[in-house]
């Protein structure tokens, strides 16, 4: 299984960017898919994931400012990130699970700076 994540970049404080994680690969279907932030000195997080139900959770920071969404005919998932702030900046990784087995996407930048 490979994903591959983009859509990073730089965004203003206030803005938006949609990351995009699209899977490739032998698998039937992918149970969880989920999306992690790593920030320069600080612990890998968990921001937003969904299941394969549509259900969805999110980190207390990002509330009701991101979105998490999924394409499952595509094997794809997005997050959808909006009124950006400098504490958004990390390198955010794409998570997929199928069956019992994890995978992680590379990381892609996202910076939030005036």
């Amino acid at each position: 299984v490979q994903l591959q994540a983009s859509g990073g970049g730089l965004a203003q404080p206030g803005g938006s960017l949609k990351l995009s994680c699209a899977a490739s690969g032998s698998f039937f279907s992918i149970n969880v898919m989920g999306w992690y932030r790593q920030a320069p000195g600080k612990q890998r997080e968990l921001v937003a994931l969904i299941t394969s139900d549509s259900s969805s959770a999110y980190a207390d920071s990002v509330k009701g400012r991101f979105a998490i969404s999924r394409d499952n005919a595509k094997n794809s998932g997005f997050l959808q990130m909006n009124s950006l702030k400098p504490e958004d900046t990390a390198v955010y990784y794409c998570y997929v699970a199928i069956t019992d087995q994890g995978y992680w996407g590379q990381g892609t930048q996202v910076t939030v700076s005036s």
